[in-house]
């Protein structure tokens, strides 16, 4: 049985491109199902590496595999003229927005490595997230049948503030989270988010009405990460 492997390679990746950064997480993602199928075929006991990759996105709309295009509410010119692209991807989910303003977290694991439970993953992904924002006074929550982290979850003001979206293979995973911090929500106005009508978004510059520091986000985000899966990260900044 291969050694579980504990530690995670992060990489900052600053501003990118979506195809760019999902073309990268693919290599990432590929590279450790390419160990898992050497040790199956050849009795090994090889170490897979896990990755997690923060990044900011330009303005894009993405659309899960099982989303409806409906919910995008722009044509191709209108996208154009707003400088939005568009992708349809391989994650579950149905469509969400990134921006500026917006941590994404992509933590590209093989969950040999920590436990054979994708809805605990969810789970585990979520309860981060809901321990960042209690750091900032923000009661985060799930909601029974809707993935993410909610506010005000049963009341008629019910909010997301961060969506979650993820493919896994082999107990391997890739994409992963959008936390909207000081996000323009301006640009959920033209999609149906996550497919589900009537219900508002909200980011944590809006709920504490002040811009927040995003390295500190994330710091808390690693903290937090560490703690629900305990992991240690080694940090590996490199250009790509």
């Amino acid at each position: 049985m291969a050694i579980k492997n504990k530690n995670i390679q992060l990489q900052d990746l600053g501003t990118k491109d979506y195809k760019d950064t999902w073309d990268y997480q693919e290599e990432l993602f590929d590279a450790i199902i390419q160990i898992k199928r050497k040790n199956r075929n050849e009795n090994l006991t090889l170490e897979t590496p896990n990755h997690f990759l923060f990044v900011e996105h330009p303005h894009v709309y993405t659309l899960g595999k099982s989303g409806d295009l409906n919910n995008l509410l722009l044509d191709e010119k209108q996208l154009q003229d707003k400088g939005i692209t568009f992708h349809k991807i391989n994650r579950g989910g149905d469509i969400t927005y990134h921006g500026f303003g917006q941590i994404v977290g992509y933590p590209i694991l093989d969950l040999d490595n920590f436990f054979n439970d994708i809805g605990k993953y969810m789970r585990s992904l979520e309860e981060t997230i809901i321990r960042v924002l209690a750091e900032y006074g923000i009661k985060g929550e799930r909601s029974k049948g809707e993935t993410g982290v909610w506010l005000d979850v049963g009341t008629p003001f019910a909010r997301k503030i961060c969506a979650l979206g993820v493919r896994s293979s082999r107990w391997v995973t890739m994409h992963g989270f959008a936390l909207n911090v000081n996000t323009n929500l301006g640009y959920f106005d033209h999609i149906i988010p996550c497919g589900i009508r009537g219900k508002a978004v909200t980011s944590m510059e809006v709920e504490l009405n002040k811009k927040l520091n995003i390295e500190e986000v994330k710091s808390k985000i690693l903290k937090h990460f560490t703690d629900v899966f305990e992991v240690n990260f080694v940090s590996d900044q490199v250009n790509i």
